[in-house]
């Protein structure tokens, strides 16, 4: 089995949020088997900075789609959205 690298957009609720706490918050609500190969941030408007985290998961059934429920769930996230996914 491989692995698969996805890069995600993670939009906050609020343009006040702390972008650093919320990327704890993102690394501790991983689920086992996936971690973050490093974040990017993006200005989308009016002050609201997405996280563009890069996550590893293994290729099997699902992919990224546990990531993206554990992302969904951590307080202060309005959105996740999966931009790319390749093999590595």
């Amino acid at each position: 089995m491989g692995k698969v690298a996805a890069k995600m957009k993670v939009m906050p609720n609020s343009p006040e949020i702390d972008l650093d706490e919320l990327q704890e918050r993102l690394e501790d609500s991983l689920p086992e088997g996936a971690k973050i190969n490093g974040f990017e941030r993006d200005d989308v408007a009016f002050g609201l900075v997405a996280l563009l985290p890069t996550v590893i998961v293994p290729d099997d059934a699902g992919g990224t789609e546990a990531v993206e429920e554990a992302f969904t769930d951590v307080e202060g996230v309005e959105s996740v959205a999966v931009e790319n996914v390749g093999r590595i």
